[in-house]
């Protein structure tokens, strides 16, 4: 279990699992740039980031900028929206201090673009069901993904095979908190993407110029 304040962004999980040292340069030397990709982002979760907005959709109840955390796994963020499903399972529900009944609460992640190939945006949907469950002490099997290009909701199994990728990085990413150390670059085809590649790639691109400097007018006159 972790203390207060040694808990990191929820949201860090995605950024890690996309690049570790895409993570390190915002949440350890608190880096940022937007481009195209994090506007449109924003401008989508603009929509939904009312903490104060509640919506009922037939019998389900939509809670948004809901507060998470899990001392497990050091975690603590914001879940875009947390939707209600009314449920007569005692055994595996929350009860609402304004919504009388019980309750299975489901996560849903808006996200302005379409669904990924690998398994970058599933990962943070579990970090918030893992959150969920150890905050009410329930199971969840499924939550969601609303993507803008698609304007589609999509449901995601939250499997073990998840859960464990999820533990791997939180790990990972308290190992490297803690020590302070700057992954290398580790070039990839979406670099490109990237909006931190210019705060990253000056490093290898100096270390580079200085090497062909060395060897072109110093090691090579040498004796």
């Amino acid at each position: 279990m972790y203390a207060e304040d040694d808990m990191l962004m929820l949201s860090g999980i995605q950024h890690f699992k996309f690049c570790p040292r895409q993570w390190a340069l915002i949440h350890l030397e608190q880096q940022w740039e937007d481009n195209r990709l994090t506007t449109e982002g924003s401008l989508m979760h603009r929509n939904v980031d009312d903490p104060f907005y509640r919506q009922k959709c037939g019998d389900n109840i939509c809670l948004r900028s809901v507060h998470i955390a899990s001392k497990e796994l050091g975690l603590y963020g914001i879940a875009d929206v947390i939707e209600l499903h009314p449920t007569a399972n005692d055994t595996n529900s929350i009860q609402h201090p304004k919504y009388p009944g019980l309750w299975t609460p489901f996560p849903i992640e808006y996200k302005h673009g379409k669904p990924k190939r690998d398994e970058t945006d599933e990962v943070q949907l579990t970090a918030q069901v893992m959150c969920l469950e150890e905050m009410y002490q329930i199971q969840l099997h499924k939550a969601y993904f609303f993507y803008g290009a698609i304007k589609h909701r999509q449901e995601i199994e939250i499997t073990e095979h998840l859960r464990i990728i999820v533990r791997e990085i939180a790990e990972k990413m308290h190992h490297i908190f803690n020590e302070k150390r700057l992954p290398a670059i580790n070039l990839q085809h979406h670099c490109q993407n990237c909006s931190l590649k210019n705060q990253c790639m000056p490093t290898s691109a100096k270390a580079t110029k200085v090497a062909t400097y060395l060897n072109k007018y110093l090691y090579e006159k040498t004796p």
